[in-house]
């Protein structure tokens, strides 16, 4: 196979280990360092990823992705939000606050007046019910789909009765503050294993508006469900635009979302910083392969190889140690990620936190892997152009005086 004559000899001295068994030591140890920050790196990525996307899947199921906000609540616009890109549907919804009572327990939730036959379409929840259908939330029925963990606190289960109390539209009577209540039954017990599992419950939005007084056109919102909830932005920004108010997931999930993405962030730099370790590990091998090789940088230079040559010499020597030790750390790495769950219930880890309790949560994203193999090519070229200007500027003069 053909070679430039620069990478011919580049090769030729990072496979060279005769002679020279410190230098090929470092080498040994930059390829390794490379490879083991890499194969970290990719695997830390991929369950953070994961996890991500199970706290997305689980809690933004529950909290509404956008609420556009009525002004004029006795003629309410209907308008087409599917129209915008990005959003696959919505409906009509009423929120505020409550409190669910059973004969043992009290606790304060978020009471959702949701419209079932659009949940059951384009909600999560209606793929994650243990027992019971959001078709059975009837108007005029008054039944509650509640959460499994809400469910054991309040030692519910499905035909039972509780009462919920609604803190909007209270008024005083002559006891004082007197709260809107009702007894439901519960039709429906979720489980999204997310921490709203005990904090949100489900009504029929006409049994919603009639539990504070109130009429369905008057105090309902407009709950637009997206593809990918993290593309709210632009939606919210041209909402917004309209003179619309609304309200986005992150007003109740965005310092959760901010931590897991500081976190990432910050791991990922730690792990990078293992491979720029390693990377400028090269330099001093490098450094120590130009000192050795004086006499024959010298001898190419009086037989006419000109300065850039000698320079990429040195390059691909450097780019070859990096790309071998990348190359071993994605292969490895891929590996890690594809086997980590068999690895987990080989050696009978007790890490539960995948879907279903089973495993880790993995999520592989191709760019990014693309992105890591690029830095990693990236930090050794950097690497290797010091040692390359160092061959570069030796005087063939000076080193043949002694040879």
């Amino acid at each position: 196979m053909y070679y430039p004559l620069s990478a011919f000899i580049g090769l030729r001295y990072a496979k060279a280990a005769k002679g020279s068994h410190f230098i090929a030591f470092i080498n040994l140890f930059s390829v390794i360092g490379i490879a083991l920050g890499l194969m970290a790196l990719l695997t830390v990525l991929a369950v953070m990823n994961g996890f991500e996307a199970e706290l997305k899947l689980r809690n933004l199921g529950i909290t509404p992705h956008i609420l556009v906000h009525h002004s004029d609540k006795t003629s309410v616009e209907q308008r087409d939000y599917t129209l915008i890109p990005e959003v696959s549907a919505q409906a009509e919804q009423i929120d505020y606050e409550g409190l669910v009572q059973s004969p043992s327990a009290l606790q304060g939730v978020m009471i959702q007046g949701v419209e079932p036959q659009v949940m059951n379409q384009h909600s999560v929840i209606a793929d994650n019910l243990l027992v019971g259908s959001l078709n059975n939330l009837v108007a005029g029925q008054y039944g509650v789909v509640i959460g499994h963990a809400l469910a054991r606190k309040l030692n519910l289960t499905i035909g039972e009765k509780t009462r919920l109390f609604a803190a909007k539209n209270s008024f005083f009577g002559p006891f004082g503050r007197t709260y809107n209540q009702r007894l439901f039954t519960v039709v429906g017990i979720f489980n999204m294993a997310s921490a709203l599992d005990d904090k949100v419950v489900l009504l029929n939005i006409d049994d919603a508006a009639k539990l504070i007084r109130s009429t369905t056109p008057d105090v309902s919102e407009t709950r637009l469900f997206l593809n990918d909830a993290f593309n709210y932005l632009p939606i919210v920004q041209q909402l917004n635009a309209e003179g619309l108010k609304t309200t986005d997931w992150r007003t109740q999930q965005g310092a959760l979302f901010d931590a897991v993405k500081m976190e990432k962030n910050m791991m990922s730099l730690m792990l990078l910083l293992i491979i720029a370790v390693a990377a400028f590990n090269i330099v001093s091998a490098l450094v120590m392969v130009v000192t050795e090789k004086q006499g024959d940088i010298a001898i190419l230079l009086t037989q006419g190889m000109t300065r850039a040559k000698v320079m990429q010499i040195f390059i691909f020597n450097g780019l070859y140690n990096g790309v071998k030790g990348t190359l071993w750390g994605l292969f490895g790495g891929l590996l890690l990620v594809f086997q980590l769950n068999n690895m987990i219930e080989l050696f009978n880890l007790p890490i539960y936190l995948g879907p279903n309790g089973q495993g880790l949560p993995i999520q592989l994203e191709w760019q990014q892997v693309l992105i890591l193999v690029s830095t990693s090519f990236s930090l050794c070229f950097m690497a290797s152009l010091y040692p390359a200007y160092r061959a570069v500027k030796i005087e063939p003069a000076r080193a043949l005086k002694y040879e």
